[in-house]
């Protein structure tokens, strides 16, 4: 399996989610889907052909723009890769709905909101494109 199915697999798993949360259905009425903004990916073992593996899904929190996910590739009780992956949502036609528009479109959220750890935080920032149309950086120093 190479790193690019790795991706694949986790947008399936999210998508297979919502599906069975019946979230995609209700966002789907109105006309909001998930879009991915970021993501990194972290490996420790290949899955190799025939391995069972689990991949475990949650949200680790949001900010005032994106809801940021944490899944993982489990075998057994290691960890084979783990990912974080940023989200945001679109409406159609045209607009970005906030996450606190998301939660309260789909009900509220359940339960006590996690809190956004500051090392998610600091990982959206350090990889962040520059804004806008600016030109890019030959040097790319804007990620150092």
């Amino acid at each position: 399996m190479n790193n690019g199915i790795y991706l694949t697999l986790l947008d399936l798993a999210r998508f297979d989610l919502m599906k069975r949360s019946n979230t995609w259905q209700r966002l789907k009425k109105l006309k909001v889907h998930p879009v991915v903004v970021q993501e990194t990916i972290t490996f420790r073992k290949s899955l190799t052909p025939w391995l069972r593996f689990e991949v475990e899904t949650k949200i680790i929190g949001w900010d005032d723009k994106a809801f940021f996910i944490g899944q993982r590739f489990v075998v057994g009780r290691e960890i084979y890769a783990e990912a974080v992956v940023k989200l945001r949502f679109l409406k159609s036609p045209k607009g970005t709905p906030s996450p606190e528009e998301v939660n309260q479109m789909l009900g509220g959220w359940p339960g006590v909101e996690p809190k956004l750890p500051a090392w998610v935080s600091q990982w959206d920032k350090a990889v962040a494109l520059p804004k806008g149309k600016e030109p890019a950086q030959s040097d790319w120093s804007h990620k150092l």
